[in-house]
């Protein structure tokens, strides 16, 4: 098993970096959302040059948002600092996307992108299709030694459903799910096992990636309720977000306490202003903190039920159901102000 740490990216993003990398975590993430974060790629290379042997990856990057030879630039250029400790995760598009009204992009387009992005960084001449034209471009002179096309940079896709986990195994690439119930979390896996061992063969090794939120809890119920509100909360309320904007016939699914809580979202939702661009407000505050409203519906026991919180033991038990069903990685992420967070984490994943 291997941990590591998300962040809602930030310029001092790389103290925390530091510190996971000097308790022993693999990894750090750095969430790519413009206009609610701070540029993703100025955020890596602070802490890039701060580390010196954790990875850091995008976690993740929308296709959308950066032409492929500015991603590839980028990517290059991290490695330069970071010498193959790079890593390239995509996806489709939640939070990037959403806080401009725009949907998930199409799989092929992701796809399409991916593989051009990955034929530049191994320093080939690719087609690009730009502004209605096609054309050939490659970067121009490698050699200079001002980016790092030599040390490998590894993908990883994000993938909720059973099409893009496919597409993942189709590439071959390090598979990224988020979420916290543990039923959900293996059947992903076991359709993800399905795809890559019909795509890729048994012998070829998987790298699966859990992302979630949550909080170790101890014996004091105030203190726990205030760590759930604090660390965990910022998920659950990512659930309403996601649920605002979705097909109303699913609600129906949904177990009861659930379905009365987004009951009291939707009712705040429907006066979000300004009206035509509602998501602006939907997504303020995304997987970093609690808006003043979401604080009077979502209680600490709500935030449990829907997120990654428990004792020590109990954390440690689900982490060890689901490394069986086939994830390697476990990535927590950290909530701006609750950084702190991260040594209990580090007492979670020390006898894992």
């Amino acid at each position: 098993m291997k941990f590591g740490i998300a962040l809602a990216s930030a310029v001092d993003s790389w103290k925390h970096v530091k510190r996971a990398e000097e308790l022993g975590f693999s990894s750090s993430w750095f969430y790519d959302t413009q206009l609610l974060n701070p540029d993703i790629f100025i955020c890596m290379a602070l802490a890039a040059e701060k580390t010196s042997g954790i990875r850091l990856g995008t976690g993740v990057l929308i296709p959308s948002n950066r032409i492929e030879p500015v991603t590839a630039n980028a990517l290059a250029t991290l490695n330069r600092i970071a010498p193959g400790r790079i890593d390239f995760g995509v996806g489709t598009g939640f939070t990037a996307r959403r806080t401009m009204g725009l949907k998930a992009i199409p799989l092929r387009i992701m796809k399409r992108y991916i593989e051009r992005v990955q034929e530049l960084l191994r320093g080939n001449l690719i087609e690009w299709d730009f502004e209605s034209e096609n054309r050939k471009i490659s970067f121009l002179n490698p050699e200079y030694g001002l980016i790092n096309l030599e040390d490998p940079i590894d993908l990883h896709i994000s993938a909720m459903g059973p099409k893009s986990r496919k597409l993942v195994a189709e590439v071959g690439a390090g598979w990224l799910n988020f979420g916290s119930d543990l039923d959900s979390l293996i059947r992903d896996a076991e359709d993800f096992k399905s795809h890559w061992q019909s795509l890729r063969g048994s012998q070829v090794e998987m790298k699966n990636t859990l992302f979630f939120l949550g909080a170790v809890l101890g014996k004091d119920p105030e203190k726990n309720a205030e760590k759930l509100m604090l660390q965990a909360a910022p998920w659950t309320a990512v659930m309403l977000h996601n649920l605002a904007e979705s097909d109303p016939r699913i609600y129906s699914k949904l177990p009861p306490k659930h379905r009365s809580v987004l009951q009291a979202y939707l009712n705040m939702h429907k006066d979000y202003k300004p009206t035509d661009a509602k998501y602006i407000e939907n997504h303020k505050g995304h997987l970093m903190y609690l808006r003043e409203g979401e604080k009077q519906i979502i209680d600490p026991d709500f935030v449990r039920e829907t997120t990654m919180s428990g004792s020590k033991q109990e954390l440690r038990d689900k982490f060890k159901l689901l490394a069986e069903s086939g994830y390697e990685e476990f990535v927590i992420q950290l909530i701006p102000g609750e950084e702190d967070a991260i040594e209990d984490w580090a007492e979670v994943f020390s006898v894992l």
